[in-house]
């Protein structure tokens, strides 16, 4: 049995990391490298959870070039990022169902005032009942969505305004690309910073 034997460099006290790298990574898919193609590189928009294989040298020339949008009228990205701050699914107002017959509070509300089928047998929304408002307005309950993005980007959820924006602008250097040699590695999470922004920037919070 020869001492080169992938058996034996298992077992070396400093095995061969170059040739262990050769034999678990698949070749480069750079035209012409035959380098190990141990790096990932996203394939692009529309085939997420795809990815290239390049060695180091040709990942980073990869990176440097990639973009996301590349293709996209201003429109198409914008409404790209709005979707992106509800994580890509639906949203619907407060109160709205699926009942064809509440079409007429499509609005927000459930039931029009007026309607004939509206029950309140304890007179909640007679004015007469209602208690008076407090001298200063109570703040309003922060949402678990807002919760979760002060917490991604470190805040407490007193902040506001020039904190917000202050702690935005510190994540995004730190995890640009462009501030890392044009290593994607943290793209998901200045993906999640720019969505926790843009939802605490609608909800009027900076």
């Amino acid at each position: 049995m020869t001492l080169k034997s992938s058996l034996f460099d298992s077992i070396r006290v400093k095995p061969n990391k170059e040739a262990q790298s050769r034999r678990s990574s698949p070749q480069c898919e750079w035209e012409g490298c035959t380098a190990p193609g141990a790096h990932r590189a996203p394939k692009g928009r529309d085939r997420e959870g795809e990815y290239f294989h390049f060695c180091v040298e040709h990942v980073r020339a990869y990176n440097k070039n990639y973009n996301y949008f590349s293709g996209l009228d201003d429109d198409a990205v914008r409404h790209i990022q709005e979707e992106a701050v509800t994580g890509n699914r639906p949203t619907w107002k407060m109160g709205v169902n699926s009942d064809p017959d509440a079409s007429a509070g499509r609005d927000g509300s459930r039931t029009r005032l007026n309607d004939t089928q509206f029950s309140d047998p304890f007179d909640f929304m007679d004015g007469k009942t209602q208690r008076e408002a407090p001298n200063s307005a109570p703040q309003r309950k922060v949402l678990a969505l807002e919760k979760r993005s002060f917490e991604t980007l470190n805040l407490r959820v007193t902040a506001r305004g020039a904190e917000i924006k202050s702690r935005y602008k510190e994540l995004v250097k730190v995890h640009h690309p462009d501030a890392n040699g044009g290593d994607r590695s943290s793209e998901d999470r200045l993906r999640e910073i720019i969505q926790a922004y843009n939802v605490l920037k609608k909800n009027g919070y900076c």
